[in-house]
């Protein structure tokens, strides 16, 4: 039973550093740009987009498509660096143990 509570212990703790991980992911930021820097898209570690931004150089060749690719492209990206990111530090957390779930 001795070694049953310290399991649940450790448990415990980990689940307050994961909780305590995700918080801190909010807070940070996250930044991609495509089209050689023609739009920029920062998210945060949720990966939810806080904020795009547009050459107007981008705009005035009047190529839409072009543009929501540009877009499309930079998002991706964001979220990847910011997933990447994430699951770093959880490896790190977890001491390599890739828990089911997390990522």
């Amino acid at each position: 039973m001795r070694n049953m509570n310290e399991i649940l212990r450790q448990a415990q703790i980990m689940q307050n550093k994961l909780g305590k991980l995700k918080e801190e992911a909010e807070s940070k930021t996250y930044e991609a740009s495509s089209g050689g820097g023609m739009v920029k898209v920062v998210v945060n570690g949720n990966q939810v987009v806080q904020s795009v931004t547009i050459d107007p150089e981008a705009v005035k060749s009047g190529d839409v498509e072009m543009l929501q690719d540009l877009i499309i492209s930079a998002v991706n990206e964001a979220n990847r660096i910011s997933r990447e990111s994430l699951e770093r530090e959880m490896t790190v957390l977890s001491n390599g143990i890739r828990l089911p779930g997390m990522f």
